[in-house]
């Protein structure tokens, strides 16, 4: 499996893992085997403070978590709504991300919040920060609620359905995709 693609996981919350945790790890189980799969878990990835420094000066681990971006074909974002939005963990690792470790790359986003009424919360931010960085998202996301899951895990039907076609689309973009044949350099990688 070491020649397969690689799809990136990230479970974008500081909170121990959980029930997003689990969700991701379904995903996980769902892309099969055409692909490896690394989740990358921002409560047990200790990320430093994005400060302007240049990458090279950040620690072994903050380095490493940017590397694993940069290094898969495809990512799959999962993010809690906090505060109306993303939490302030992904955001600050994808601050310290190089433009070009998401450009032209597929990705997914799967949110998850009390309720229904916040579906758009993180979806629609993280897709500005995304297109930002001129990566390829995936037309449509995965929302998930607390009514979901049973026991930690996720067992609503299409939930799991969803979550599932969303990696599958990821996968599906990444095999067929040349990203270098992808139009213009997104504006932040002329301007950076």
């Amino acid at each position: 499996m070491a020649d397969a693609p690689r799809l990136l996981m990230i479970v974008g919350a500081a909170t121990p893992p959980g029930r997003l945790a689990a969700a991701i790890a379904m995903a996980a189980q769902a892309a099969g085997g055409d692909v490896a799969v690394d989740i990358l878990n921002l409560a047990e990835t200790p990320v430093e403070i994005c400060d302007g420094r240049p990458l090279d000066a950040y620690g072994a681990a903050t380095r490493q978590a940017v590397a694993r971006i940069a290094a898969a074909g495809a990512v799959l974002i999962g993010a809690p709504v906090y505060r109306a939005s993303f939490p302030g963990v992904l955001k600050n690792l994808l601050d310290i991300t190089p433009v070009e470790a998401l450009q032209n790359k597929p990705v997914g986003i799967a949110a998850m919040g009390g309720s229904p009424h916040h579906f758009l919360a993180v979806d629609g931010q993280l897709r500005q920060v995304l297109a930002w960085f001129g990566a390829l998202v995936a037309p449509t996301s995965v929302y998930l609620t607390g009514g979901d899951f049973r026991d930690g895990q996720l067992t609503a039907e299409p939930a799991r359905n969803d979550l599932a076609a969303l990696a599958q689309t990821l996968i599906t973009l990444l095999q067929r995709l040349d990203p270098t044949s992808l139009g213009p350099l997104p504006l932040a990688a002329k301007f950076t």
